[in-house]
């Protein structure tokens, strides 16, 4: 007998358009932005760039002068100037600097003899009146100029110390060079934000002046600028 010629019946397939689902066919999807490796390249400068002049900009500024304790050895008044004193002072180098102040006037010379100072130890020497002065004392004055201080380290404070600002604990960054200093006029922009507090203490902007033993402060003058 003849088997039947009957087709074996194959399952119906049905194929489907593979089609975005509702909710993706109106989505406005996001390009892609091809970054060539020189553009990478700048952009990663420019950043770098950036964050530097950011960090720069909250370094303290006052820390590219060399502030340091000090002491008066010795005081007479200028020969050749009414308004000058001269000072022999230990910065803790190998040799007292000879340092021309304006106190005349303001701080009786017996008051300098061996008085513990803070001084502004990197500008260029100046000629003043015929004797090279290598160096500032700084001090504290009222608006009018009439009442002037010198600014007075803790008396068991290190000669030679550098100043901090703000925390003992920070590290503070290399000094500038007088000739940084004279060139990039550091003295000038710091010195409008120098003063002191209601409780006398000297400070840059609201950090404090300190040494190793304490904070650097005026005897009475409050809210005063410093100079």
């Amino acid at each position: 007998m003849r088997a039947l010629n009957n087709p074996v019946a194959r399952p119906i397939v049905t194929v489907r358009s593979a089609k975005k689902p509702v909710f993706f066919q109106n989505a406005v999807l996001p390009k892609r932005t091809v970054i060539s490796p020189t553009t990478l390249c700048n952009r990663l400068v420019c950043n770098a760039s950036d964050a530097a002049a950011e960090v720069e900009t909250e370094e303290i500024l006052a820390d590219k002068l060399d502030i340091r304790v000090g002491k008066v050895l010795k005081a007479w008044k200028h020969p050749e100037a009414d308004r000058l004193f001269v000072e022999e002072v230990d910065v803790g180098e190998e040799e007292p600097r000879t340092i021309c102040s304006g106190l005349f006037g303001y701080v009786p010379e017996e008051e300098l003899q061996g008085r513990p100072v803070v001084v502004l130890c990197n500008l260029k020497p100046r000629n003043m009146a015929g004797i090279k002065s290598n160096g500032m004392l700084l001090a504290a004055s009222d608006e009018a100029h009439e009442t002037v201080q010198l600014l007075s380290p803790p008396a068991d404070a290190p000669i030679g110390e550098r100043v901090k600002f703000g925390s003992l604990d920070c590290t503070q960054r290399p000094a500038d060079t007088p000739n940084r200093v004279q060139k990039k006029k550091v003295f000038e922009a710091v010195q409008p934000d120098l003063n002191t507090s209601d409780e006398r203490v000297v400070r840059y902007k609201e950090l404090e002046m300190l040494t190793s033993t304490g904070t650097v402060t005026v005897a009475t003058l409050a809210g005063a600028s410093v100079s």
